[in-house]
């Protein structure tokens, strides 16, 4: 029986891993520390925190694997460095913390793209991040990198939810690694890497996720 920990479960991708891994019989405990607190469920340990003074002594950072799904935009987040700090400092805080109880496992959902020497902001970020992970000691590190994620966000971001209806349209045309890809697969994935926690560091690009 495994104990997770998922930080992000209030977000698309995070909301289908709780789920997932509430249903999983293999799931003993699931850990998702929130800033507003999640619907009760008999296997869930719903600890309420402020991601910018994260407790190092808690007794829940004590898992099996974690899985991160945290993320925003730079419009939401309202500048490059407020984006910065949830898309790379508040995941690093995480894995380093849970690594120090002795997690084993970290999947953690990036994007296409990712790339420390992108001229994108959004690329170079989550290239940066996964580069710090690896420098964390994760004996399995899981890097899952989708494109469009399909599904239905509570924050309004209608410059993705275009991108994403076109790209539903075209989806035959497509390549396979620029189509959406629906949020339950991610989560699948995310949930199958931290269970089966596969020494080394993978990558799943997003064509892998259809």
């Amino acid at each position: 029986m495994k104990q997770l920990l998922l930080v992000g479960a209030t977000g698309l991708v995070g909301g289908q891993v709780l789920q997932q891994a509430l249903a999983d019989p293999a799931v003993d405990r699931v850990v998702a520390p929130t800033r507003r607190s999640l619907v009760p469920h008999p296997k869930l340990l719903n600890p309420l925190v402020d991601f910018e003074r994260l407790p190092e002594a808690a007794d829940w950072w004590a898992v099996d694997a974690v899985i991160c799904t945290l993320g925003t935009t730079i419009r939401v987040a309202g500048s490059q460095a407020a984006f910065y700090k949830v898309d790379h400092d508040h995941p690093l805080t995480v894995a380093r913390l849970a690594r120090g109880y002795g997690a084993q496992a970290f999947a953690f959902n990036s994007a296409l793209g990712a790339d420390v020497g992108s001229r994108v902001f959004y690329s170079r970020t989550k290239g940066e991040t996964e580069r710090d992970l690896q420098a964390v000691g994760y004996p399995s590190l899981t890097f899952v990198r989708p494109g469009l994620i399909g599904g239905h966000r509570d924050q309004n971001r209608p410059a993705e939810q275009l991108a994403v209806m076109v790209s539903g349209w075209a989806g035959p045309l497509l390549p396979r690694r620029y189509r959406v890809v629906p949020a339950e697969r991610i989560a699948h994935h995310l949930l199958q890497a931290a269970m089966v926690a596969a020494p080394g560091v993978h990558v799943l690009p997003s064509e892998t996720l259809l």
